[in-house]
């Protein structure tokens, strides 16, 4: 800390003895040297020095005026410059945490999805409430893209979490009745094994040498941790978001082992839309020079890509209606000019939480839960070829044509060497939307995510969607329910907030707890 405040007052000190001004960029500061004039502009741009004298003179408003500045690029480069100043020894990226936790560490190795193996891994979680006598009451809170396990304050960190007045006695989750774990998910960054941790087998951290995971791997290495705990039935299974993915993941992955399941704006499987949208948060992260494809620790860390990933993801965990009523078309101040940078009230907010957010998480904890998010399907066809995968890496394992020591570098986030090219040919007479798995009937759901579904045909299920969300919109948990009752579940409950109800968009399900908290407590009564 003290090394990082040296360096702001050091920078504080250079800009101060620059005279900077606002109409200058930050490259003027430390002695760098200054534009060339519009005159001199003109002798060494290369072209007709008559035609182009004779341009000047006949605008000179146009060349006298002064550039305009931008204080949001600037305040990215002093930000860099701070970082880049401190100690290498404790390294310019952030602790990611958020205060005390419990730790689960598992010896056991644990094979992933695609074929990559942790030999060990942790698990950070909380837990709040008392577990009764025979282990019955415990329920399990599956977070969204980016939460820690702290979703509510406990007595060793009284920090308010992320769903505090979802929780506590008389609340949603009952900690009179219940007993409520959760975890931050395998791949994040708040006290689980993620990329920023450190391999086993040489110390040092895994960046993007982590192999790629599903939320079926995050699911399995929760159970691993409700093993050690000796839980052997959740109560319920709980989520929203990735969480509400990862609760209905629970129970098609351990049927016998889950009560009742509750998803919140999830979906069964990502849409193109959705994925469209991580995709772009991905690129503009990687785009940055500063991620170093991955291996950016104890550098300057991304935080101009991460920035512009969150600004990105903001826009789809709200509302155009709420925006509309909140910002309208304000600026933030109208007596000035209109500037390039922030200046629209939105445009404000969004710079906001993207600069909020850009060092609070770990970029590469970004990627690979988000891709992760991508890859989930609870269709017949995708869970039976990853079974097939599981198994095949199971046997090389044995054989030892795999070891479960190091992760496969053939299964990592590392940049392909030929890109993808577009082959028009292969879309040229593509089905209409899931088509090609759909059951006879075009009404109902598709019979390969039916078959999919199946191990929840005897589970009570929440559903809820809110109308406003954009992200994972309303007829995703349609498909959720209709699916699961075309399966022959009868104790399914839908439930959608429409506009008139709920304007917030995908972020609905952490502001309303008449609506979504109500309908929560109601079910696990």
């Amino acid at each position: 800390m003290r090394s990082l405040q040296s360096a702001a007052r050091s920078a504080s000190r250079t800009i101060r003895a620059a005279q900077w001004r606002p109409n200058e960029p930050l490259s003027m500061l430390a002695g760098a040297p200054r534009p060339l004039s519009a005159h001199s502009r003109l002798l060494h741009s290369g072209q007709p020095r008559k035609s182009s004298l004779a341009t000047a003179q006949s605008t000179p408003e146009n060349l006298g005026s002064s550039a305009m500045s931008f204080p949001c690029l600037d305040a990215q480069d002093a930000k860099s410059a701070l970082l880049s100043a401190r100690s290498l020894q404790s390294g310019p990226e952030p602790s990611y945490t958020t205060g005390q936790h419990e730790q689960f560490h598992c010896d056991d190795p644990l094979l992933l999805d695609w074929g990559g193996v942790l030999p060990e891994f942790d698990i950070a979680y909380e837990t709040w409430g008392q577990l009764n006598s025979d282990k019955s009451n415990a329920i399990l809170l599956h977070t969204g893209l980016s939460a820690s396990s702290h979703a509510h304050s406990t007595a060793s960190n009284p920090k308010p979490g992320w769903w505090e007045k979802f929780i506590g006695p008389g609340l949603p989750l009952d900690t009179n009745k219940y007993f409520i774990i959760c975890t931050n998910v395998l791949g994040g960054c708040y006290g689980s094994t993620g990329p920023s941790s450190k391999g086993p087998s040489d110390g040092k951290r895994y960046a993007t040498r982590f192999p790629i995971l599903t939320l079926n791997d995050m699911v399995r290495a929760q159970f691993r941790l409700l093993d050690a705990l000796n839980i052997q039935k959740l109560a319920a299974s709980v989520g929203s978001s990735m969480g509400g993915m990862q609760s209905l993941a629970a129970g098609v992955l351990f049927p016998e082992r889950v009560g009742k399941i509750v998803s919140i704006s999830g979906c069964a499987r990502s849409h193109p839309y959705s994925i469209a949208m991580r995709h772009t948060q991905r690129q503009a992260l990687m785009m940055d020079p500063n991620w170093a494809r991955g291996f950016y620790y104890d550098a300057i860390p991304p935080h101009s890509g991460m920035k512009l990933a969150r600004e990105i993801a903001t826009v789809t965990y709200r509302s155009g209606p709420e925006w509309e009523m909140r910002f309208g078309r304000q600026r933030a101040d109208p007596s000035k000019q209109p500037a390039l940078c922030p200046d629209f009230l939105i445009e404000t907010y969004l710079d906001h939480a993207g600069e909020k957010f850009c060092l609070e998480y770990d970029p590469n904890s970004l990627l690979y839960v988000s891709k992760a998010m991508d890859l989930f399907d609870l269709g017949h066809a995708h869970q039976s070829e990853a079974r097939r995968r599981r198994a095949e890496a199971e046997a090389r394992i044995a054989s030892g044509g795999i070891s479960p020591n190091v992760a496969d570098p053939a299964c990592s986030l590392t940049l392909p060497d030929r890109p993808y090219e577009e082959q028009p040919e292969a879309t040229a007479n593509v089905p209409p939307a899931d088509r090609s798995v759909a059951s006879k009937t075009s009404d109902e759901p598709p019979s390969d995510l039916i078959a999919g579904l199946a191990p929840l045909k005897n589970h009570q299920v929440l559903v809820m969607g809110v109308a406003s969300d954009i992200l994972f919109p309303a007829w995703q948990q349609r498909e959720i329910a209709e699916t699961l009752r075309a399966g022959g579940n009868k104790t399914v409950e839908h439930i959608e907030l429409g506009e008139d109800v709920s304007m917030f968009g995908h972020d609905t399900f952490l502001l309303d707890l008449k609506n979504i908290g109500g309908a929560l407590g109601r079910f696990l009564q």
